[in-house]
């Protein structure tokens, strides 16, 4: 485990976490009246979860799962308008695994393929480039989902489609942005959060600027963190050590990979393809403004929304959420998942109700893959 081993010392997390002891103690911040830190990120939820830190860290810090894991955010409606597309006899729709199983308003995509629909497991959208080029009398969807981090890939899909001149390679765009809904939850007057540790791999494309406005507008610290125990245990630290010196800022504890100002490259890519949607809802959240990305007009012939009439660009249809499923409260931080009425009953793996169930960063998958199936034994 070279380059791995040293993010994973147990002499340097056993210091660290004496340090963030000493900071508790010093702040008073106690099980009952906890500093309220939201780990944006899905990714960094299960590295809490799966290196025991929750378990681990002073009681005097409360970890709030934020809505940092782009398939758990996605509405059912666009689940819904994304079967409809790939149930079209001539459409091969491609996808990640995550969005296999998200349940929609009828069925999930799993379901939809074992129905017959040509629906395909790719690693990257050139994947789904490459089957337009060797299918060229079937339409080619990509169903292009996730927040920063998987935007470049898919602008670079569509310009290289553009360039070969391919007519039957679109995007059904679902591309969101990470600073919005942060703004959205601190303008939430029922949300107490003291501090954030911000999310590595969308950071690694868009830098650390964006998220100035929280500590400028809000006074709230937030740091960039890695995904190892020792990066998230330095990052909590350094939140705590800014609370306690009364200061808010921006800090880059995972400077190894993230550049200030991000990777011009992408951010190059991202320009040229998308433009900001007037809204785009969030699960749990509702519409927020400017917080989803579509495709431009230079690029309309790659828009799937365009081609077959469907989305934001028709009628946009608000699906309600399944009868007792709290994926919206678990999604913003207000409860736990265990205190979803559903969670491990109604809602498995097996048989998921909500989409943080299912994606290999949601909070009920992390829930119940490090602890929660036994707890709910327990009861």
């Amino acid at each position: 485990m070279k380059f791995a081993s040293e993010f994973r010392d147990p002499v340097a997390a056993k210091a660290l976490l004496s340090a963030i002891a000493a900071s508790c103690d010093r702040m008073g911040a106690t099980r009952e009246e906890p500093v309220y830190i939201m780990e944006i990120c899905g990714g960094h939820t299960h590295s809490i979860f799966r290196y025991g830190l929750d378990k681990l860290i002073h009681p005097g810090v409360e970890f709030i799962h934020g809505p940092g894991c782009p398939v758990c955010v996605l509405p059912m409606a666009r689940v819904d308008e994304c079967v409809e597309i790939a149930e079209r006899p001539d459409v091969i729709l491609c996808t990640f695994g995550d969005a296999m199983r998200v349940p929609g308003h009828r069925k999930s995509l799993m379901q939809a393929k074992a129905e017959g629909a040509d629906i395909r497991m790719v690693y990257s959208p050139l994947d789904a480039l490459e089957l337009a080029r060797r299918n060229p009398g079937r339409e080619v969807v990509f169903f292009g989902l996730g927040f920063e981090t998987t935007t470049p890939s898919t602008a670079l899909a569509i310009q290289a489609a553009a360039r070969e001149g391919l007519k039957n390679f679109t995007v059904f765009c679902n591309h969101i942005t990470v600073p919005e809904p942060i703004k959205a939850l601190l303008d939430d007057p029922d949300m107490r959060l003291d501090g954030f540790i911000g999310p590595g791999h969308v950071s690694m494309v868009i830098g650390v600027h964006p998220y100035d406005f929280i500590a400028r507008d809000y006074a709230k610290p937030i740091v960039v963190a890695g995904f190892e125990p020792t990066d998230l245990l330095q990052s909590v630290l350094m939140v705590l050590l800014q609370i306690e010196q009364g200061r808010a800022a921006v800090e880059n504890q995972y400077a190894r990979v993230v550049p200030e100002h991000g990777n011009p490259v992408s951010l190059a890519a991202i320009a040229d393809v998308y433009e900001r949607r007037p809204s785009f809802e969030w699960r749990g959240l509702g519409e927020i403004d400017a917080s989803g990305l579509r495709i431009r007009p230079k690029y309309r012939a790659f828009d799937a929304e365009e081609k077959f009439g469907i989305g934001y660009g028709a009628v946009h249809r608000v699906v309600p959420e399944p009868e007792g499923c709290a994926c919206g409260a678990v999604m913003t931080g207000r409860i736990k998942p265990t205190a979803c009425p559903q969670f491990g009953k109604g809602c498995t793996p097996d048989m998921p109700l909500g989409a943080l169930m299912v994606s290999s960063e949601g909070a009920c998958a992390a829930y119940w893959q490090y602890g929660g199936a036994r707890a709910v034994a327990a009861e």
